[in-house]
Formats: C-alpha cells, sequence, structure tokens
C-alpha cells in the first residue's frame, strides 16, 4: 500500500481512465484484426496489440511516476480475472496483462524525454512484444517461425501504437487535457 502512496488523487483517475481504456478498445479491435490475422495465422494480438499498449505508454508521459503501467497492468488482470472474458488465457492473463507493464516502466527509467515519438514507439514496442512474447509461448506453444513472424508483427503493431500515442499525446497537451 506504501508504494500507491506516491500517487496522486488525479494520478490515480488517470490510472483509472487508461485502464479501461485498454480495455474498453480490445473487443472493438480484436474482430477487425482477426480478419486479417487468421487468415495469415497470425496470433491477433500481435497484431492489434500496439493499440492495446498505447495507453501504457501514454500513462507513463503524463503520469511521470515509476511503476504506473505495472498498476496499469495489475488492474486489467484482475478485472479480467475476475469478469472471466478476453479469452480463455486463464491465470496467465495476471502475466500477460502484468509484465507488458512491468516492461514498460523499466524501459521508461532510461528514457529521459518520455512524450516523444521515439519514446513513445520504444516503450510501447518493447510492451507489446512481451505480451506477444508471453502468450505465444505459454499458451499457444508457436513453434520457432511462427513465432518470429508473431514477434515481428508485434514490433510493426508497437511503432505504430507508438505514433498514435505520442499524436494523441500532442493533443491533449494543445487542448489541455494534462
Amino acid at each position: 500500500m506504501r508504494f500507491l502512496s506516491k500517487f496522486t488523487s488525479q494520478d490515480l483517475l488517470y490510472i483509472a481512465i487508461f485502464s479501461a481504456m485498454e480495455l474498453a478498445i480490445k473487443p472493438i479491435v480484436t474482430p477487425l484484426v482477426h480478419l486479417v490475422s487468421v487468415p495469415l495465422m497470425i496470433p491477433g494480438g500481435s497484431l492489434a496489440g500496439g493499440l492495446y499498449m498505447m495507453w501504457l505508454g501514454l500513462s507513463i508521459a503524463i503520469v511521470k511516476k515509476p511503476g504506473t503501467a505495472t498498476i496499469i497492468g495489475l488492474v486489467q488482470a484482475i478485472v479480467v480475472l475476475s469478469l472471466g472474458y478476453f479469452g480463455n488465457h486463464g491465470a496467465v492473463s495476471l502475466i500477460s496483462y502484468t509484465m507488458p507493464g512491468v516492461v514498460a516502466d523499466l524501459i521508461a527509467i532510461f528514457i529521459k524525454r518520455k512524450s516523444t515519438v521515439q519514446a513513445q514507439a520504444l516503450i510501447i514496442t518493447m510492451a507489446n512484444v512481451t505480451g506477444t512474447f508471453i502468450v505465444t509461448v505459454l499458451i499457444m506453444r508457436l513453434a520457432t517461425i511462427p513465432l518470429l513472424i508473431a514477434l515481428s508483427s508485434s514490433i510493426i503493431s508497437g511503432i505504430f501504437g507508438g505514433i498514435l500515442s505520442y499524436l494523441l499525446l500532442k493533443k491533449l497537451k494543445k487542448f489541455n487535457f494534462v
């Protein structure tokens, strides 16, 4: 509990909003991405993950406190487990939702200006690669070549998510929302 004491009420509100946004966008984006990913036999999450993970990068740039993305991942994992939706990953959801947040926070430690397009792309790409790796290895158990294809698509998706996150951050700052 002491860990949360460094976060203000406004920080926790942003964390709750970004957690909800990431969970809300999944049921909208996933079926659309599956139209492309299923015929190509690419895991849908690796291709759409940049759109989910962009909220982690955005939260890191706005809240500016270590552990922000980890809390978001943990909140999402608890919500997914308690409501029992978003696939049948079961208890692995605790790992597959939390670890991308942990990795995003670790990457952010080494980046001075977290609101640049390069920083956002790197943070989101690494979070997406982490999530893709966990799901493809622990749940899907893909062979090497399909795993590399999934990881490659997660890199492309992460870069795209980073660009979107950066553009959204610019708009939020322009209209004084953050």
